[in-house]
C-alpha cells in the first residue's frame, strides 16, 4: 500500500477476528460438527475463540453452519457474534457473510480456523503486526510441514511477495513443489478484504470461493501481499481426523495453554 501511514492510522483500533467453523468435517467420522469435537475436556473451538480474545481482539465474529444452533448453544454468554453460512460454498463466501458485521469496522481483520486448536496468542499478535508495519493489504501465516499433501502452495515473486496461492488439486505439478504452504490464517485490511471477497470467482476443481484468491486481487491491485512463517508446522495444524485430533491432545498436554483459555 502506498500510504503506509494513513492505513496504520486507521488500525489505531487494533483488530477483529473472524473464526471459520461452518465445516462438516466428514473425515472425522462423527456425527459431531468438527469444532465440537472435545479437545482436553472444551470443544476444539474454544481454542482459537481464547487465543484471539489472548491477543487483544475486539469483536470475534464465528462463521457457523453445520449443526449451527448446537454451536450458539455451546458458545453462548461468551460474548461472540455468530453469523450463518446457509450453503457451504468455500471460504471466500464463508467471509463475505461478516461483511455486514463490519460495515464500520476500520481496522485489520485476522481469520483464523476453527479447527486450529493449537494458535497461540503471540503469533496472532505477530502477524498483526507484521501486516500492519509492512502497510501490505493482507499477510498470509505460512509454514513448511514435512508431509505436503493437502495443502495449498505459495507462490511467491523474487522480492518475497505473494503472487499467489494454489490449492493442491489446482496446482501444476512444479507449483506441487514448493515447500511453503498456506495455514488458512490472514490478517487483512479490512476494507481491501470485503471489497475482494465480493469480486471472487468460483472457477476452480471445487467449484467453491476461495479466500485464497484475495492475494490475487491484491496482486492485481498493486497492493502489497506479505507473508509471516510460523516456525512450528504443529501450531497451525488443521483437524480433519481422529489421529490428528490425538496429536493435538497431545501437543495440549505438553504446554499450559489448556490452563490458560478453559
Amino acid at each position: 500500500m502506498d500510504n503506509k501511514e494513513d492505513a496504520q492510522t486507521r488500525e489505531a483500533e487494533g483488530f477483529s477476528t473472524i473464526i471459520l467453523a461452518a465445516g462438516k468435517g466428514t473425515r472425522m467420522k462423527s456425527d459431531l460438527a468438527k469444532v465440537l469435537h472435545p479437545l482436553c475436556g472444551a470443544p476444539m473451538l474454544t481454542y482459537p475463540v481464547a487465543a484471539a480474545r489472548a491477543a487483544g481482539s475486539e469483536k470475534i465474529v464465528v462463521v457457523i453452519g453445520h449443526q449451527a444452533e448446537q454451536i450458539r448453544e455451546q458458545f453462548r454468554d461468551r460474548g461472540l457474534i455468530f453469523v450463518e453460512q446457509r450453503e457451504l460454498l468455500g471460504t471466500g463466501h464463508a467471509v463475505l457473510q461478516t461483511a455486514k458485521v463490519f460495515r464500520d469496522h476500520h481496522g485489520a481483520i485476522v481469520i483464523l480456523c476453527g479447527d486450529v486448536p493449537l494458535i497461540l496468542p503471540g503469533t496472532i499478535k505477530t502477524l498483526y503486526e507484521r501486516r500492519r508495519s509492512a502497510g501490505a493489504a493482507v499477510t498470509v501465516l505460512t509454514t513448511i510441514p514435512e508431509a505436503l499433501a493437502g495443502y495449498g502452495r505459495v507462490v511467491k515473486a523474487a522480492n518475497g511477495h505473494i503472487l499467489k496461492i494454489v490449492e493442491e488439486r489446482d496446482a501444476t505439478p512444479d507449483e506441487k513443489k514448493i515447500r511453503e504452504i498456506n495455514t488458512g490464517i490472514y490478517c487483512a485490511e479490512s476494507g481491501f478484504l470485503f471489497t475482494s471477497v465480493a469480486a471472487l470467482g468460483n472457477r476452480n476443481a471445487q467449484r467453491e470461493y476461495y479466500l485464497t484468491d484475495i492475494i490475487e486481487i491484491a496482486c492485481k491491485r498493486g497492493l502489497r501481499t506479505t507473508s509471516f512463517p510460523a516456525s512450528d508446522p504443529l501450531e497451525v495444524m488443521g483437524i480433519n481426523t481422529p489421529e490428528e485430533l490425538e496429536l493435538a491432545g497431545r501437543r495440549m498436554a505438553t504446554r499450559d495453554l489448556r490452563q490458560a483459555v478453559c
